[in-house]
């Protein structure tokens, strides 16, 4: 059955995401109750736990109880990043595992659990499918993630690719690719305003020759962000690297900003 608060539609507001590079408490206690409540055994865990962070089991340790406290230790003592990439080993396991909980499968349980801790805990990561990748604000995910979703959907595979390569770049760990990302979408962007005002011309040229592709004075905006891309995300200068807050910025406007041209021109209705 599910919770209360699902059954009847209410939810707290979001904590705002604080916490990138770091796997606090509340995550590492809760990754082997939520690998409970998908069907995994004691041992069963504690070997893919092992197994993910090349450590031995202990053969001293064999009741359940034990089990799960070594489990739990090695989850409490390992790398920030490494317990993510445990998290994606046992999604990996669970994908093969049979079985359902209503209409539910294992990896479906055990995702809600780990994705609730995340945006309860403002953690900027989330488990989609077997991977872990970044999660932004509300507004972020709806106008990069959907939107790129449905870029896809209405034939703008290039674009849509950039802006998941920007996505991707975001996402690596534990160094997140910050000049890669904003180089990936700033060419989504870029992609689409060509193909909406018919030419091979770069960005920044394209704005200045069509005036009309973006409200006034919101092609001055999109301007200085194609001269901000060259100097942080093509032409890095010493001493001015990019932060993540700036990366997804950018990527954020960018994903807006792609949903616009496609919406204005008729490519997808959202």
């Amino acid at each position: 059955m599910k919770p209360f608060s699902e059954r009847f539609g209410y939810t707290a507001p979001e904590p705002d995401v604080t916490i990138r590079e770091d796997a606090p408490d509340v995550l590492r206690g809760s990754v082997s109750v939520a690998a409970g409540r998908a069907g995994l055994q004691p041992k069963e865990m504690r070997q893919i736990v092992c197994e993910a962070l090349s450590e031995p089991t202990d053969p001293n340790n064999w009741s359940d109880p034990n089990v799960i406290d070594e489990t739990n230790r090695l989850l409490e003592n390992c790398h920030w990043f490494e317990v993510y990439e445990v998290i994606e080993h046992l999604a990996q396991a669970l994908q093969r595992r049979p079985g359902r909980f209503g209409d539910r499968s294992p990896l479906d349980v055990f995702a809600d659990s780990v994705n609730k801790v995340f945006r309860k805990a403002g953690i900027g990561w989330q488990l989609i499918g077997v991977e872990i990748t970044m999660r932004g604000s509300e507004v972020f995910e709806q106008a990069v993630r959907e939107g790129r979703d449905k870029l896809w959907s209405a034939g703008k595979q290039t674009t849509a690719k950039q802006l998941h390569e920007a996505l991707q770049d975001l996402s690596r760990r534990p160094n997140p690719d910050i000049t890669g990302a904003i180089q990936h979408a700033l060419a989504a962007l870029e992609c689409i305003s060509r193909d909406c005002a018919m030419t091979e011309d770069t960005l920044g040229d394209v704005v200045k020759r069509n005036r009309d592709l973006f409200p006034a004075p919101l092609g001055d905006v999109v301007a200085k962000m194609w001269g901000y891309s060259s100097n942080t995300g093509r032409h890095l200068l010493e001493g001015k690297e990019p932060t993540f807050e700036e990366a997804e910025l950018m990527v954020g406007l960018s994903g807006v900003l792609c949903r616009y041209l496609a919406r204005k021109h008729g490519a997808m209705q959202l």
